[in-house]
């Protein structure tokens, strides 16, 4: 008989009673991010960072928010509503940290044999020791666990759901790929693979049967899934959301035909998918003309809405909660970092911008300088015009606010005409930006 991953979950409790494993020092109750670096069990080799809000109830939520290639945790928090509705609604968010390169950058692995093996290593076994820990450290509810992400996090939410289905509730990826859609490394982007390239066509039956290959044995149930995906996204291909939405509604004996679809914000097309008593298990949302910059402003709340944990915590905070500081005048100090990862007449770029002053900054644009035979195609965490020469990036809905001493991260995909250098001249609203 197969062992469920909560009786693990108690096995390696018992374990850190008993001396066995150390726990990292202990936790920050401050709403503040907190590194943890000993956690348990890491063959990804992972960064771990956690969000405990001030004010939660005895056995919180567990949310696992996973940000795209490139990114970080912290910049994932820094970059996403998470936090804020943790701290409405009293969930914590653990935020992993991908540390493969996989030419984005940093990438979370879905694509080697051991990541798609349910305790086979690699980075799902390390996100779900975050798990354990959390469940240890802060007595959350291991019953209520939930996992988001975007791009190359939203690709590990649906692979975390397919490994692990008694340990997740449900899950909402943005612009992601269904589960066992990458055959190998040498098939992940930005290499000529056939899962983001625009042609993968699976049937559902097939879909369906990767998931179940993961644990034959498995009866229980599954968790629910939300899918979302913009209509003008090139990056990883629109069509792909088809392509998750048979996998899922397949694993759950759905029809491929929505019991419902709707449009519950200018943009957001949605379709539900119920099963015989009314419950939707999987919901797809198709957001018109967004490229890949999900998620946007409101989006982490409808998938918190979708995970079933809006109520706010019943016990008042001790102390008032401190007012956010305002965007501070004059001149504001800024660091930039960018990579570029290119490949024949393609390549992405990664920015990070650092507000290295010492008041917030609320609402930014980032002008810079698109070298010679670049054209910008699509991008993540900001809008971008025009697509060459002089370019302005300004804040989405989410990301509007930089604090001092903290940094948000922002890309694009181009196409070039052989010069692939970075970009320069960069200055935050209206001021140089050091530069490395």
């Amino acid at each position: 008989m197969k062992i469920r991953w909560k009786s693990l979950l108690a096995a390696a409790g018992a374990l850190a009673l008993a001396g066995l494993a150390v726990p990292a020092a202990r936790p920050a109750f401050a709403a503040s991010l907190t590194e943890v670096t000993a956690f348990g069990s890491n063959p990804g080799g992972m960064r771990m960072h956690v969000y405990v809000p001030d004010v939660r109830p005895a056995a919180p939520p567990i949310v696992v928010a996973m940000h795209g290639c490139g990114g970080s945790g912290p910049g994932f928090y820094s970059s996403s509503e998470f936090a804020s509705l943790a701290d409405r609604y009293g969930f914590i968010v653990i935020y992993p940290s991908a540390m493969q390169e996989a030419g984005f950058g940093k990438c979370f692995d879905t694509w080697s044999s051991a990541a798609k093996t349910r305790g086979g290593g690699s980075d799902p076994v390390s996100i779900a020791s975050m798990v354990s820990y959390a469940g240890r450290q802060y007595g959350a509810d291991l019953n209520r666990v939930y996992a988001t992400g975007s791009s190359s996090g939203g690709m590990m939410t649906q692979h975390m759901l397919a490994l692990y289905p008694d340990l997740f509730k449900a899950g909402a990826s943005f612009m992601g790929v269904p589960f066992d859609c990458f055959a190998n490394a040498a098939d992940y982007p930005p290499g000529a693979s056939q899962c983001t390239g625009g042609s993968m066509n699976r049937t559902p039956q097939q879909w369906g049967d990767a998931v179940r290959r993961v644990d034959t044995g498995y009866t229980g149930p599954r968790p629910r899934v939300q899918l979302w995906h913009g209509t003008a996204d090139t990056l990883v291909p629109y069509q792909l959301l088809q392509e998750s939405i048979e996998q899922w509604t397949n694993v759950f004996g759905l029809s491929q035909t929505p019991t419902s679809s709707d449009t519950p914000q200018t943009g957001w097309n949605r379709r539900r998918y119920a099963d015989s008593t009314g419950t939707a298990q999987v919901e797809a949302y198709s957001v018109q003309g967004a490229g890949h910059t999900l998620p946007s402003s409101g989006m982490a709340a409808a998938a918190v809405a979708f995970f079933g944990i809006t109520t706010p915590p019943s016990t008042p905070p001790s102390t008032p909660p401190s007012t956010p500081p305002s965007s501070s005048p004059g001149t504001p100090a800024c660091r930039v970092t960018d990579t570029v990862n290119a490949w024949d007449r393609g390549l992405t770029a990664t920015i990070t911008i650092t507000n290295s002053g010492a008041g917030s900054i609320n609402g930014w644009s980032l002008v810079f300088t698109l070298p010679a035979g670049q054209t910008i195609t699509s991008g993540w965490s900001a809008t971008y015009s025009p697509q060459s020469g002089q370019v302005t990036a300004r804040n989405v809905g989410y990301n509007p606010v930089i604090a001092s001493n903290s940094s948000i991260s922002i890309g694009f995909q181009a196409t070039h005409t052989g010069n692939t250098a970075k970009p320069t001249s960069f200055t935050l609203n209206g001021n140089p930006c050091a530069v490395g």
